[in-house]
């Protein structure tokens, strides 16, 4: 263990036994062998093949905002891009570069600064460029397949350029989600030119929307499900009566139902328990089937 810390330490910042209760917004998660974060592109890539070459399974986390982590330990390393990957430039023409540990929030913000529009929906996300690509994350009727021109992948070892028809976007859907070993490591978008005044008020009136709905003093993962075809997933949740509903320390919130929240300490566990039982009793009395937006991690099922 020493001497693969040693042999990582000149190419990132290397934390061990890292609990990831501390890394995800739900605060669950069990021991992380190695959380590693890479000082540059030439790290990455040094840090990618003594993974390798010592087999050691390895994740790239954003925020942890998107995620549900066992409880269990995960013996391998978890690379984290928003530390240092955290570079992004506006162009003349309305075109933003960023790579993918950029926080989608402060990009969002930064755009209403340069009179920028199109980002608007984003001002709201706790997570990171690269999970905003990767999930398609979206809000008020739009996301990022809407903006986006191509991302930056690191694929088979090679720096590749995709465009946005090549990666299969749908409602939170990207072809990243089918190719776990491709790394994003940045996007071009194109936004519009706008007035800074209005693009600030529409993004200051979601403010409030947002913390008036959702329940953003507890920690949770955001949206649990996706929307089924012509359902709104909270209604489906309230109308089966689990608003407020209870396993362990894992609760449907009272506030918007389709946020589970970590009320007392919940285990990993519970949480998926609960999400089992909703996505049961939606089955059984409407036959809609509930997928979750919330990424399962270091699972053994």
């Amino acid at each position: 263990m020493e001497k693969l810390i040693e042999r990582l330490r000149p190419y990132a910042d290397v934390e061990c036994d890292v609990k990831l209760s501390t890394r995800t917004t739900f605060r669950i998660g069990g021991p992380c062998k190695y959380f590693i974060y890479p000082k540059n592109m030439l790290g990455l890539l040094r840090i990618l093949d003594i993974l390798e070459e010592a087999q050691i399974p390895r994740k790239v986390f954003g925020k942890g905002s998107n995620i549900l982590c066992s409880d269990d330990a995960y013996e391998g390393a978890v690379i984290s891009l928003d530390r240092y990957f955290t570079d992004f430039v506006f162009e003349a023409d309305g075109t933003c570069v960023a790579a993918a540990g950029t926080s989608i929030i402060l990009l969002a913000y930064e755009a209403m600064k340069n009179s920028l529009s199109g980002l608007e929906f984003a001002s709201g996300i706790p997570g990171t460029v690269g999970g905003a690509v990767f999930m398609n994350a979206g809000a008020y009727k739009s996301d990022m397949s809407k903006i986006l021109k191509e991302v930056y992948v690191l694929k088979d070892k090679s720096v590749v350029s995709m465009s946005v028809e090549e990666l299969d976007y749908r409602y939170r859907h990207s072809l990243f989600q089918s190719h776990f070993d491709w790394i994003i490591l940045g996007c071009r978008l194109q936004l519009t030119k706008g007035d800074q005044k209005a693009i600030r008020d529409l993004m200051d009136s979601r403010r409030k929307r947002r913390m008036d709905s959702q329940p953003l003093d507890k920690p949770c993962a955001g949206s649990m499900f996706r929307n089924p075809q012509g359902y709104q997933a909270w209604e489906l949740i309230e109308r089966i009566g689990y608003r407020g509903k209870r396993i362990g320390g894992a609760m449907v919130s009272d506030k918007h139902a389709n946020f589970i929240v970590n009320e007392d300490h919940a285990k990993a566990t519970e949480i998926l328990a609960l999400v089992k039982e909703i996505q049961q009793e939606v089955r059984k009395q409407f036959g809609v089937e509930l997928i979750t937006e919330v990424e399962k991690f270091n699972w053994k099922s």
